[in-house]
């Protein structure tokens, strides 16, 4: 399998990592705007200044990790040169472009799988199989807050050019209620503010929102980037029923900003009336190795040809709910969906 990288930021050279060790693929090129330093196991591979360049290096699959903007034009562009493609998350940054990229998959026949990595790290799923064992209706409280600073602010002013945090890291949450819920969204309402004079006035930092679900479930996302942002607290996963809970624990204690910390968890806490049950997992994975789970997953897909129209709707689903939050901040008004 012939793949190419596009976009070399944290991700981007995390998932360029993952096919550089796998068995039976070839890593074409990588395609970065700048120059980038690169770990020394992918220096020796082509480096293209331009996603034609790379385009003309004839990959049978294409990963973006560029910023949020590109995503869809450059899957759009990928999946009508030939290639299956790999995007991060969000699919876009709008629900229109979003559906535009899903159609021209279907239409072609195409594999496209967005980066929700949470849905192959073993503590998630097993959150959402005990959740779904409790039965709705439910109350989601999740948040990531993210005291940055230095390097790690420079790369949160530059993505909020594009995309808010809110709707940056809240994808992957959404994602994860829709997948505990088979109801659908009705509502969203929404509230945020801009804490710092170094992003564009327009801009905000700080956003809540909340999401009202039509079997009666409620859901509450939080996410603030930048260094005023406080670390109490800034870890809440949990998911509660009529017949009890289901927390993520946090692991033992990081810095927010950690790119580790987002995704490394103490276990899972299945809390019933009458007794409470820690599931703890024995190799829990850092984001390598999840990056490398990502990936070994879309290879599959594309070489057992997996149905990927659930995972393709729920994209868009929970990039509508993160959008109609960021709508509502921005009006006052809660949105209907």
């Amino acid at each position: 399998m012939r793949v190419l990288i596009v976009g070399l930021g944290n991700m981007g050279q995390s998932h360029a990592l993952a096919h550089h060790a796998a068995d039976g693929v070839e890593v074409v090129g990588l395609v970065n705007r700048s120059a980038r330093d690169l770990p020394e196991a992918l220096q020796g591979y082509p480096l293209f200044s331009t996603f034609d360049e790379g385009m003309a290096q004839r990959p049978d699959l294409v990963v973006i990790a560029t910023y949020s903007d590109t995503h869809a034009e450059l899957a759009e562009r990928a999946m009508k040169a030939g290639a299956d493609v790999f995007v991060e998350k969000p699919l876009a940054t709008n629900v229109a472009d979003a559906e535009r990229v899903v159609n021209v998959a279907r239409e072609m026949g195409r594999k496209l799988v967005v980066g929700y990595v949470l849905r192959h790290h073993p503590s998630w799923m097993r959150l959402i199989e005990e959740a779904r064992a409790l039965g709705g209706p439910y109350v989601f409280r999740m948040n990531l807050n993210q005291q940055s600073d230095g390097v790690a602010w420079q790369t949160h002013k530059a993505l909020m050019e594009t995309t808010s945090p809110i709707v940056d890291c809240g994808v992957h949450y959404v994602d994860v209620w829709c997948q505990i819920t088979d109801a659908k969204p009705v509502a969203v309402h929404g509230m945020g503010l801009r804490l710092s004079d170094e992003i564009a006035p327009e801009m905000y930092n700080y956003g809540q929102f909340q999401v009202f679900f039509d079997d009666g479930s409620v859901g509450w996302y939080e996410a603030g980037w930048g260094p005023m942002m406080s670390e109490t607290a800034f870890f809440v996963k949990d998911v509660i029923s009529p017949n009890g809970a289901v927390s993520i624990t946090e692991a033992d204690k990081a810095d927010s900003a950690d790119i580790d910390g987002h995704t490394k968890v103490g276990g899972v806490l299945v809390h019933r009336p009458g007794g409470d049950e820690l599931i703890s997992f024995d190799a829990e994975p850092g984001h390598q190795e999840l990056c490398d789970a990502e990936q070994a997953f879309m290879r599959r897909a594309i070489a057992e040809d997996i149905d990927l129209s659930r995972h393709m709707a729920d994209a868009v689903a929970s990039l509508a709910i993160c959008l109609a939050a960021d709508q509502s901040i921005r009006t006052g008004q809660r949105v209907s969906l």
